[in-house]
Parts: structure tokens; sequence; C-alpha cells
């Protein structure tokens, strides 16, 4: 059932969006060679808490950590540990944020040092299909269609759509309905309605869609070793179109990267 939020829920979601926007951006300008991604997971914790809200993965469904943060050949959950980060990593940084009562969820994936040039081609397009998926969050419209759009962006470039793994609605619960492939057919799947808050999340691999999970329960990387990508929005259809909650503009202050990618889906431009 697709529970949807008031305009008063909305802003209080977007509050706890925002903060997960800011750890993110704090986490680019600690995110290089040499750190390790549990340093980086207790830096986000502390910064998480020191914004009046917890870590929405720490424990969730027995995680052990605040960030899923995950290198190269791994999809996502990837847990911390005291593995260095070493030029040429792509690593996915995917943080919830709890606050008033709701969650905010979303990720980027972070280049280390200098990237091989097709890895940084996978990362372009997976960010653009994340922007084209979410044009189709709108009224009239159904869950598919945002996964058809996703789907046929990415794989004009060769590349493989992982299919079990999805995004979802999120609120008071950090998983809600309904489930967001990053696949389908044009016209399948619920119908969208004002007020509901999704995260749109494309998973993409450079290779083969194919995956493997591990032993430790959590970790999921491509069958054939090659690097995946992953960026995600919180986005609610407001007026029957869609408003991005989250932003990614921390990250590119951090980074010195000017972009306007997002005006197209707010109502009013953010201030940083």
């Amino acid at each position: 059932m697709i529970i949807v939020k008031s305009r008063e829920e909305i802003e209080l979601m977007r509050e706890s969006a925002l903060i997960v926007s800011k750890t993110l951006g704090m986490i680019a300008s600690e995110i290089k060679e040499g750190v390790t991604t549990l340093y980086l997971d207790k830096l986000a914790e502390e910064f998480i808490r020191d914004h009046g809200a917890e870590p929405s993965f720490l424990g969730l469904y027995g995680f052990p950590n605040s960030l899923c943060m995950s290198p190269n050949a791994q999809v996502v959950h990837g847990i911390p540990n005291n593995k260095p980060l070493e030029s040429g990593d792509v690593i996915s940084v995917d943080c919830g944020a709890y606050k008033n009562g709701y969650h905010g969820d979303h990720a980027y994936s972070f280049e280390i040092g200098e990237v091989a040039p097709e890895t940084k081609k996978l990362l372009q397009v997976t960010k653009e299909s994340l922007y084209v998926g979410i044009r189709e969050l709108r009224l009239g419209n159904r869950v598919e269609d945002v996964g058809n759009a996703i789907q046929k962006y990415t794989e004009s470039h060769g590349y493989g759509v992982v299919r079990e793994l999805v995004g979802h609605g999120v609120g008071q619960k950090m998983h809600e309905d309904p489930e967001m492939p990053n696949y389908g057919k044009k016209g399948r799947g619920k119908l969208f309605v004002e007020g509901m808050v999704v995260a749109i999340e494309p998973m993409i691999n450079l290779g083969t869609r194919n995956i493997k999970q591990h032993k430790d329960g959590w970790t999921i990387t491509t069958a054939d070793g090659k690097p995946s990508a992953h960026f995600e929005h919180d986005v609610a259809i407001i007026d029957g179109k869609p408003e991005i909650l989250s932003t990614f503009g921390y990250i590119y202050k951090a980074l010195r990267i000017v972009s306007n990618e997002e005006d197209e889906f707010r109502q009013t431009p953010l201030v940083l």
C-alpha cells in the first residue's frame, strides 16, 4: 500500500533527506586515496548525530554500520572496513538519516584519483539515467514507466541493469511501497499519486547485469567482477510533478563541480 504524505510530512522528509545530502558532502571532502571506509563511516555517524538525527542504516535488518560503502565490483550493501582506498577505485556511498519520524536515503558514486575512462563513463551515464527516470515520476504514469526509461537509457550504452535490487517508497519506514525497479514495460505497475515519496536508485553494471551475494549476507558484487555504479535521490510528487528532496549540491560544492542538473525538479531554488 502506497502511503501518501501531506505537504507538512514532505517538508519533514526534505529535512531528513538534506541531512543525508550534507553528510555525503562532508564525505566528499574526506574521501581520497589512503583513507579507509571504516574511518569515513565513523565520521558519517558523528555528523548525522550532530545534526539531530540518527543513522538509518545502523542496525537496520542487522546491518553493522551507518554507511553502505561499495567499491568497484560491489553493487550495494558493502560493509565498511580497514582497507585503504586506492587511486582508480570508484565507490558507491549510500546513506540514511532518521529525524522527526521520517527517513532520508540517497547515494552517490565517487571517483578516487585517476579512474579508467570506461568506468568514468559508466558513472556519468548512470547518474544521467537517474534524472531520466525521475522525469517519469508524475501523475498519470506508473511505476514501470520510470524503470523502462532507466533501462532503455543505460542499455543503449551496453550496460547491465541489475534486476534483483530496486528502489522503494520511503517515509516513516526506510522501505515502503512501491518497489521501484530500474527496468520494466511502459504502462505497467502501480499508478503514481499526489504526495507519494520514493527513492529512485539505478544500479548499473559495466558488464553483465548478473550479481552474486557473498557469505557475509550483505555484500553484493557483479558476477563478472566489472565495476558497478549507483546513484539515488528521494523524490516526491508535488502538484503532479517530481520534486527532488535530496541534493548532490553539497557534494558538488566540496568537489568544485558546477551543475544545474537538479534545477528542473525544484519549485524553488535550493540554498545550500
